[in-house]
């Protein structure tokens, strides 16, 4: 077990379909190549696609963990985890979508606890609905990024959303604006977004890092990142995750060092 805490990172959106699961891939993708050990956490608790998209069967889930937490069985994270590879593991959504609603979220802070002192990184996955048991992760995370595509619809939602947050004194986020993800909308430039969003754009994934082949990547169950040509064909973007990446980490550092 480790004795350093690791760091715990969420990835949230005002709107379903932007690109969050295919993110959190890269960012742990990128991870890995930064020696980290890595844990993801689907919160998508109804329709989490992490376990497709590393074409994994897992035999167990959040709801198996949490039930056996509740009814004194648990016994170690391990037991609950699916390995992707030596660096990654999972924790996967319930299989069944009847369980996300018996899924207690006073048993994420417990999950949480013994996974930062296993795994220097912990990423966790989640829906769009502002949850009680997202609102947990978000409140237990170290930070949190928020990710925004140039689609009126979605900017609109995510200005109520930061105004939400801004009210709450809620400041431990980052936004990355995800041109990947619909490469022809193009509305708002950089200047227009922050105005609209009476915030800053922190990171930004520009359209050439759309992949036209991404289901090849799913059928093989691949992380983009991990791919060897990824740093060198699609070099701003894989330097932008770079830089989130080890952003989020020098802050936990820099955090760690003024509490001394």
């Amino acid at each position: 077990m480790k004795n350093i805490r690791g760091k715990i990172v969420c990835v949230f959106s005002a709107k379903g379909g932007i690109g969050k699961t295919t993110t959190v891939l890269n960012l742990a993708g990128i991870y890995q190549k930064l020696d980290k050990k890595v844990l993801i956490i689907d919160l998508d608790l109804s329709g989490g696609a992490i376990a497709v998209a590393l074409n994994k069967v897992p035999e167990k889930s959040v709801y198996n963990i949490i039930d056996d937490m509740d009814n004194n069985r648990y016994n170690s994270l391990g037991s609950y985890v699916t390995k992707y590879n030596d660096k990654i593991d999972f924790l996967a959504a319930p299989k069944d979508p009847r369980q996300a609603p018996k899924i207690d979220s006073k048993y994420l802070d417990l999950i949480l606890d013994k996974a930062i002192y296993s795994y220097d990184v912990v990423l966790i996955d989640t829906n769009h609905i502002i949850s009680e048991i997202n609102l947990a992760a978000l409140e237990k995370s170290d930070r949190v990024l928020f990710m925004v595509t140039n689609d009126p619809y979605d900017l609109k939602n995510m200005k109520s959303l930061l105004s939400i947050f801004r009210d709450l004194e809620f400041k431990k986020y980052k936004i990355l604006l995800n041109n990947s993800r619909d490469p022809l909308k193009n509305y708002f430039s950089l200047y227009d977004l922050r105005n609209i969003l009476k915030d800053n754009i922190d990171y930004t994934l520009s359209p050439k890092f759309y992949i036209k082949n991404i289901d090849d990547y799913v059928i093989n169950g691949k992380i983009i990142t991990l791919d060897d040509k990824c740093a060198s064909v699609c070099a701003t973007d894989y330097t932008t995750l770079v830089g989130l990446a080890t952003d989020f980490l020098e802050e936990e550092k820099k955090g760690e060092d003024s509490e001394k």
